[in-house]
């Protein structure tokens, strides 16, 4: 009888969970959705493209264009409401909702789209720099020979 129990409490449980975080789930592709973070990732990923593009131009535009049909919002949505599912709670999910529903809120979404592409320019260069230093110093020491 005490195994039936105790069988019954962790089949409870364990639904109470699995509902818990289905509810966050859906609350967290909510949240994606308002926040634009898809769209986000997908612009993220055209200015990769992009970057592509100039570094292989002899790589035909039907290539790109094929590569560009497979980044859509939704499926970057689907990847990462689990991850946000499973470090913040429902009720903390509901609560960022509330707040991009706020003026501020709101003012964050509107300025992310902008903020991602500034950053991603400085990122860019900020990176080549490094690249170049990193080089320079390897050819300085003799790990890496002068063409």
């Amino acid at each position: 009888m005490k195994k039936l129990i105790l069988l019954f409490i962790v089949c409870f449980t364990a639904s109470f969970v699995f509902a818990q975080n289905e509810s966050a789930t859906s609350h967290a592709k909510e949240l994606l959705e308002m926040t634009g973070s898809g769209k986000l990732g997908v612009q993220v990923m055209n200015n990769m493209i992009a970057s592509f593009k100039v570094k292989l131009p002899n790589v035909p535009t039907e290539f790109w264009d094929e590569i560009g049909k497979e980044v859509n919002p939704e499926g970057l949505i689907e990847l990462v409401a689990p991850i946000y599912a499973k470090y913040y709670t429902d009720d903390e999910i509901v609560k960022l909702l509330e707040f991009y529903k706020s003026p501020l809120g709101k003012k964050v979404i509107a300025n992310m789209p902008l903020i991602t592409q500034d950053s991603y320019q400085i990122g860019e260069e900020w990176g080549r720099k490094i690249g170049e230093r990193v080089e320079r110093r390897l050819k300085e020491k003799g790990y890496l020979k002068t063409i």
